[in-house]
């Protein structure tokens, strides 16, 4: 297991034990994986973290309501695109948010991080909200 596998699992206790009903589990798993993403990545996988991203982000969702999305987007298609990875996904790393305080100061880093790594992205944000409103129908 990888230190940042270890910090992930960390950042899990912490984001599930977590009271507020918005849910930020989802999108810390959702900025994980596409800020960790490889070539081994599944495309699947990918695309549902850049979805709920832009869902978080653009769109106002929660996490639970991002939850839901990929739930949606699970029954719909078999086929996602092979997205092409920056070599920078954003300057907000995992290290920085298990580090932050628990409470307010970490949940606004987890914020952050998230538009780090939605930033980081830029190149495939049309084809994010294609799929989203394809699939989900966001405008």
């Amino acid at each position: 297991m990888s230190q940042d596998d270890d910090l992930y699992s960390e950042l899990g206790f912490y984001t599930l034990a977590h009271r507020d009903p918005a849910f930020i589990h989802q999108v810390a798993v959702d900025a994980y994986t596409a800020q960790s993403a490889n070539e081994a990545t599944k495309p699947i996988a990918l695309v549902f973290a850049l979805v709920g991203l832009y869902l978080y982000l653009e769109k106002g969702y929660t996490g639970k309501q991002v939850q839901q999305a990929h739930m949606r987007l699970a029954n719909k298609t078999k086929h996602w695109p092979r997205l092409p990875i920056p070599a920078e996904r954003g300057e907000i790393r995992i290290e920085h948010v298990v580090n932050a305080p628990p409470g307010p100061d970490r949940d606004a880093l987890i914020h952050r991080w998230c538009a780090s790594v939605w930033r980081s992205w830029h190149e495939s944000h049309p084809v994010i909200a294609a799929i989203s409103y394809e699939y989900l129908g966001t405008d």
